[in-house]
């Protein structure tokens, strides 16, 4: 048990030397520190000119340990079947100040790291899990993203402002999709709140219908393997995949409105915003190749819509391998990317979710750019020169692409010493697996349980991604989180 339990607290050890290495600071300065002594819990600006809302039914839905809560939402029936949606945001940017220690910080790493074993917050704790954290029951600020969808589940009229708020109830994705699915009870925080279950459901309904219109308009519809550390008494025990839900699929479309009509917002005001793009995939041949596998065909030019529909077909047809397919595609589409744009600028659009104006908005307590967002929206409001010049904008938009890319691989790197870790005592045995990286580099494969990628090195040629493998565990290292297989016949 000790060993293990000591390799546990290598991990904290491999995933600092990984922030380190990748460019991210591990620690805050001892300046954002002295900063942080400065900002107290004392009322923010009793501001009349502020909307009060926080009577409202809100509440925030997130992971089941997250405490850095970024955003709230409430729903209100309208006549004629629309629905209004607020989405309330946490106002960072009023305990930030822009160019400080604190703020700097979060510039170097632009967004909180989430190794499973340790997180590396971009924000000190004081700040992102309690001041700038949309906590239940504590009076905060927001920014308000206001928008009414109509029975179609498009959106009809939207409107940004800043209020008071408060959020009623702290749920979990898990416990509200088990509600929503009819397999659990209301969750107890949603039941000391009267209302709050035909809150949900409303929000549900609504969700579903704005998800839909996505998916008929193009959006692609992926499910990928995002294994976490399950961990008892400070020991990794298990990896598990956590599985979209209602509940997670009812934030994520919320948020994909609230970040374009953001990015329309600023346009319209003619401020130069920070988008968040992806690009027509460049491997398109590949996943023409793919679908030809499966028996399918797609056009041989970039097509979001027909690569949809095809993805549809494939979740109906064969739901258990759909995760593997959808990485097989993640992994052809490339990655996103940060881009300026200035007002009245053609958009590059997001090919994934098939929109054309994109940019963060909704997590400014994690990720840097939606801060960069939230102060030029808040000049926008309050009429105050641009925050940021063009340039300014220009290499920010750089900088947090490489940053997010960075912390990426360090994610990406102690979760592959993690499942080494648990691999450890299972050298000599045969996995079934599949192909998801292959170049001049090497190839790659992910088996299915536990969710974990490691390299083919012997037995590789002629391989490509999507193809299924059975594997031999042959080596790992759980320091540099290697883990080698052999491809054995089947």
């Amino acid at each position: 048990m000790s060993d293990h339990h000591n390799r546990s607290h290598d991990l904290v050890a491999i995933a600092r030397d990984a922030m380190l290495a990748r460019g991210l600071e591990a620690d805050f300065t001892a300046e954002a520190l002295r900063e942080l002594e400065g900002i107290n819990a004392e009322r923010l600006s009793q501001a009349s000119d502020l909307t009060d809302m926080s009577q409202r039914l809100w509440c925030s839905i997130d992971n089941d340990d997250s405490l850095d809560l970024d955003q709230i939402t409430v729903a209100e029936r309208l006549a004629h079947g629309q629905v209004r949606i607020f989405v309330g945001i946490a106002d960072v940017d009023a305990r930030v100040k822009q160019g400080g220690p604190i703020d700097l910080h979060a510039q170097k790493n632009t967004t909180s790291v989430y190794t499973g074993i340790k997180i590396f917050p971009m924000l000190p704790e004081k700040l992102s899990n309690d001041l700038t954290s949309l906590a239940e029951q504590q009076p905060r600020i927001a920014v308000i993203i206001e928008m009414d969808i109509g029975p179609s589940g498009a959106i009809e009229g939207s409107r940004i402002y800043r209020a008071r708020v408060k959020n009623q109830a702290k749920l979990t994705y898990n416990a509200v999709a088990a509600w929503l699915d009819g397999t659990a009870e209301l969750p107890e925080a949603a039941l000391r709140v009267p209302g709050m279950d035909e809150q949900l459901r409303v929000q549900d309904e609504v969700a579903q219908k704005m998800r839909g219109l996505r998916y008929r308009e193009g959006a692609l519809e992926l499910e990928t393997i995002e294994p976490r550390a399950v961990i008892e008494d400070g020991v990794v025990i298990d990896l598990k995949h956590e599985k979209k839900n209602r509940a997670t699929e009812l934030i994520e479309d919320f948020m994909i409105a609230a970040n374009g009509v953001t990015a329309r917002y600023l346009n319209q005001a003619g401020s130069s915003t920070l988008r968040r793009v992806v690009r027509a995939p460049n491997r398109c041949e590949r996943i023409v190749q793919i679908a030809e596998d499966l028996g399918d065909t797609l056009p041989g030019e970039p097509d979001s819509k027909a690569l949809s529909e095809f993805l549809s077909r494939r979740k109906v047809v064969d739901p258990l391998r759909f995760p593997d397919l959808s990485l097989s595609i993640v992994k052809l589409l490339g990655r996103g990317e940060y881009v300026l744009e200035k007002a009245g600028q053609a958009p590059l659009g997001h090919f994934g979710l098939a929109v054309r104006d994109y940019s963060h908005a909704t997590a400014p307590n994690r990720r840097f750019p939606d801060l960069i967002t939230q102060r030029l929206v808040k000049a926008v409001l309050s009429q105050a020169a641009a925050p940021y010049t063009d340039k300014e904008l220009g290499f920010l938009a750089v900088h947090c692409t490489a940053q997010e890319d960075a912390a990426d691989k360090v994610e990406r790197q102690v979760r592959k010493s993690t499942a080494a870790l648990l691999l450890e005592p299972r050298i000599g045995e045969i996995f079934e697996g599949i192909v998801t990286g292959s170049s001049e580099k090497g190839t790659w494969a992910r088996v299915l349980a536990p969710p974990v990628e490691g390299k083919i090195i012997r037995g590789q040629n002629n391989l490509d991604v999507g193809d299924r493998v059975r594997l031999k565990l042959l080596n790992v290292s759980v320091e540099r989180g290697f883990i080698d297989f052999v491809r054995v016949e089947r």
